[in-house]
């Protein structure tokens, strides 16, 4: 084999995934078709990983929270005259860290959003379980929020699932001062 300056990059990327006991990465484009056929790997992956059934419920919820997350939310659409879900690009990570595992998400989104965003993830990271898991059943009986595309629950459902608080952070991007990347992480 040729010992290319790509190849050892390769072999970098590989390595570093191993270390990190990477279970399933994706970083391009999200669609509703994309992500049913990635929710049969993962479903497999974590069940050949030999996760419990329990964890592997909570992954695969958090799994199906993120990606709808980015092909709603996300600001860089493959055809960005298409209004509502489409293809959006993002990237989702699960990984295992000892007896836990780590749900990553990124994307960019549109920087007016960011503190949107901010007032909904903050209020979470110093709630109980139990304040998690009101809050959830008020917002099923409540309206749609404005400006969601779905009910409102994602974040409130990963933070139910989760063992620690979501950690959530927002990247401005220097080339272009309208777009933010961010970034979710949860810990189950």
């Amino acid at each position: 084999m040729n010992n290319s300056p790509t190849s050892s990059q390769d072999y970098a990327f590989f390595d570093l995934a191993q270390q990190r006991n990477v279970i399933f990465y994706h970083m391009g484009y999200f669609s509703h078709s994309i992500v049913a056929a990635m929710a049969e790997i993962v479903k497999l992956q974590l069940e050949v990983s030999g996760v419990d059934s329990s964890r592997r419920r909570k992954l695969f919820s958090s799994f199906i929270e993120l990606s709808q997350n980015i092909i709603h939310y996300s600001s860089d659409s493959l055809d960005p005259a298409v209004e509502g879900p489409a293809v959006r690009q993002g990237a989702v990570c699960i990984s295992a860290d000892g007896e836990r595992h780590l749900m990553l998400c990124a994307n960019p989104i549109a920087t007016r959003d960011a503190q949107r965003l901010r007032d909904k993830l903050e209020p979470l990271a110093t709630m109980s379980l139990d304040e998690i898991k009101q809050a959830y059943k008020v917002s099923l009986r409540a309206e749609t929020p404005e400006g969601s595309k779905g009910a409102g629950l994602g974040f409130l459902t990963m933070a139910r699932d989760a063992s620690a608080p979501l950690e959530f952070a927002f990247h401005p991007r220097a080339d272009d001062p309208d777009t933010t990347l961010f970034c979710l992480k949860a810990t189950i």
